[in-house]
């Protein structure tokens, strides 16, 4: 640790919203057979695992650590229908599909919403919406022209949304909120654990093949044989040797935590709605309260790599840069510290929006992060596994599913993050409102 203030600042190898478990579940060990055996035990993971054996499916979830203690517990906790990729992108390379896409985002957050009041899981969810911000005066103009303020969005500048001075404007989308991730996943994880689906932890795969009548899944204990299998291990899916080469790039997101802040200060920062902030540069950074009165922001800067690795720490940098970006937008609050300091493993793919097909004929995959996959990633394991029990093509399905396993490299190569930083910060100075 180190200091930063006068608040020793602590680094975590898992989630800053909750207690790692200690009542894990089983390591694989010796021979498995079943239906249905998904790897990977995120959100993604655990709620296809769930509906499969809803379906009536012998099912064996494979996870490499424990359950929901990987990015679905480690995220900014933020239930949002945004899709991820840019507008201008949706509108010229996915014309064809555009609406859909947005209806599969917007049904994710109805999802969650259920997923949270039927299991009656404690995870201090807000109906908050949330405040995409514009980093210029230019794009707040042009935001204003191209959006119709309604009952579920409203436009305006700072003080109108009820945000600092320093995020100039943008629009408040005031659908979904704000969770506690950690809570939510372990919640979900309880629900799968106390259900028929056989889970084993600290498993981690390391071979996959399909022999064309099953598959056969290994782990260094033991193996799984299996008629179809679900992947769902997102960063960490490139890692089998049956992935398409560029469907997951691994990308590492830093999250830090304040010490308590009280509401007097918030509001002397002209932060009244409390609503949940993102900016719009090239990697956003989030700003959200905490049902423990702190503030938790994440992003600003991400981190690649080849393969992803278990007990990863933040670096000290990218934790002080954090640090920089949240004294830069609130100018009242520089003297809070962070306490603490985590992070987690995303798969990044090309197109940078969810993406779910079938690699073989009895292998599928669900790849639903991409930095915005709270919502996303469950209700798309949710939808595949309705599809593999039988019951067809849901609509929202068909609007991710991908017939191609060939794809091509995405914009996240460490000097393409390091060029979009510098953009990002440009632009913060040009705006005219950071000094």
């Amino acid at each position: 640790m180190y200091e930063t203030a006068s608040t020793p600042l602590t680094y975590l190898p898992g989630s800053g919203w909750a207690d790692k478990p200690t009542d894990l579940s089983p390591t694989l060990e010796g021979n498995q057979s079943c239906d249905v055996v998904v790897v990977g035990a995120g959100m993604g993971g655990m709620m296809a695992a769930l509906r499969l054996a809803e379906h009536g499916k012998d099912v064996v979830l494979l996870e490499a650590e424990i359950c929901g203690w990987g990015a679905s517990g480690r995220n900014a906790g933020y239930v949002t229908q945004t899709l991820g990729s840019d507008p201008r992108i949706l509108k010229r390379f996915y014309a064809d599909r555009a609406r859909a896409l947005y209806r599969f985002a917007k049904q994710s957050v109805a999802f969650t919403e259920s997923v949270i009041e039927d299991h009656k899981i404690d995870c201090d969810y807000v109906r908050t919406g949330n405040v995409a911000t514009a980093t210029s005066r230019r794009a707040l103009r042009k935001i204003e022209k191209t959006i119709t303020p309604n009952e579920r969005v409203s436009v305006g500048d700072a003080e109108a949304l009820g945000i600092p001075e320093r995020f100039i404007g943008g629009m408040h989308i005031k659908v979904g909120g704000i969770l506690n991730p950690g809570k939510y996943a372990l919640g979900v994880r309880d629900v799968v654990r106390a259900s028929a689906v056989r889970v084993f932890e600290h498993s981690p795969v390391t071979d996959l093949r399909d022999t064309g009548s099953g598959v056969i899944v290994a782990t260094r204990g033991g193996r799984v044989h299996a008629r179809q299998a679900v992947l769902a291990n997102n960063g960490f899916m490139n890692q089998l040797g049956i992935a398409p080469r560029n469907l997951s790039t691994p990308a590492w997101v830093t999250a830090i935590e304040t010490e308590p802040v009280s509401d007097e200060q918030l509001d002397a920062e002209g932060w009244t709605s409390r609503a949940p902030i993102t900016t719009n540069h090239f990697v956003m950074q989030s700003f959200r309260t905490t049902a423990r009165g702190t503030i938790v922001t994440t992003s600003r800067s991400l981190q690649t790599a080849r393969h992803a690795q278990l007990g990863k720490l933040p670096r000290q940098w990218v934790v002080n840069d954090l640090v920089r970006g949240l004294h830069e937008r609130f100018p009242g609050l520089t003297g809070l510290s962070a306490v603490r300091a985590w992070g987690g493993w995303i798969g990044l793919t090309p197109s940078n929006m969810a993406n779910v097909g079938q690699l073989t004929p009895n292998v599928y995959y669900s790849m639903a992060c991409n930095g915005h996959g709270l919502p996303q990633a469950p209700y798309l394991g949710t939808l595949l596994a309705d599809h593999l029990a039988g019951e067809g093509m849901h609509d929202d399905l068909s609007a991710v599913w991908r017939e191609t396993q060939r794809f091509l490299p995405g914009v996240v190569y460490p000097t393409t993050l390091r060029l979009g930083w510098t953009a990002d910060r440009i632009t913060d100075r040009l705006s005219g409102v950071l000094r």
